[in-house]
């Protein structure tokens, strides 16, 4: 739960040194975000019934993380297609596939190799943060039951190096039943309530980003994660395990 992005992670899903400074992409473009975030409205609210809740509490400019629970795959688009700004995620390599990898590239999302540390992966998630952008991260680092029970500490080192507030996001109905046309998805026209949370700091003040540091910040995000997911699911009238 507290490893550190030097040993593998970084906002939950960075890693991999097997992408070098000579395969390594432009860096996601702002343009190419606000795009996505054009087409993920049009699909999001054309294929589902999205109700967003407290979309407000996102900083309307500077850099901000939107720390994002994740029990099914359209939990990114969603956020994509409804957050109030242009989103650009971290977003495991294996997903980069066939017409997708440029696809998603030309979007402004950000290929993250696991494996191991992925400069490249990292160097651009600050690029984003830096430029005061939005980068979206999955703390959890893969998909499971999106309860925010273990988190990776890439989150706080993003967080306590740039300084940038989280919002906390839980995502909420993806999971409730499965669709008759595609058992995969979600049932079309249903309900996803997307709940957006009170920006925080995650360092403690000190300016420190020792390890020491790295692990309290990642438990002081998990509270704040958790607390937020479970008024989500009073808000919401969402039962634990029936979202």
């Amino acid at each position: 739960m507290r490893r550190h992005p030097r040993r593998g992670e970084a906002g939950g899903s960075v890693s991999g040194p097997s992408r070098t400074e000579q395969s390594r992409t432009a860096a996601p473009s702002p343009k190419g975000a606000a795009v996505g975030r054009r087409i993920g409205i049009g699909l999001m609210y054309g294929l589902w019934k999205p109700r967003v809740l407290g979309g407000w509490r996102v900083p309307a400019a500077g850099p901000v993380i939107l720390a994002v629970n994740h029990s099914h795959n359209i939990d990114g688009p969603m956020l994509m297609g409804t957050a109030p700004r242009p989103v650009h995620f971290l977003i495991k390599k294996e997903a980069f596939i066939g017409p997708l990898d440029p696809f998603l590239l030309s979007i402004g999302q950000l290929k993250v190799d696991r494996t191991t540390t992925d400069r490249a992966a990292v160097t651009d998630a600050l690029g984003v943060l830096t430029g005061g952008g939005v980068l979206g991260i999955f703390p959890e680092g893969s998909r499971g039951e999106g309860d925010f029970a273990s988190l990776r500490s890439g989150l706080a080192y993003f967080a306590v190096r740039t300084g940038a507030p989280i919002v906390p996001v839980a995502v909420l109905g993806s999971t409730d039943r499965r669709g008759r046309l595609i058992s995969a998805l979600p049932p079309l026209r249903s309900r996803i309530d997307v709940v957006f949370g009170d920006a925080f700091e995650a360092g403690d003040g000190s300016g420190r980003r020792t390890r020491q540091a790295m692990d309290d910040a990642t438990l002081r995000i998990q509270k704040r994660l958790t607390a937020h997911l479970d008024h989500a699911r009073r808000l919401t009238g969402r039962r634990a395990g029936l979202e």
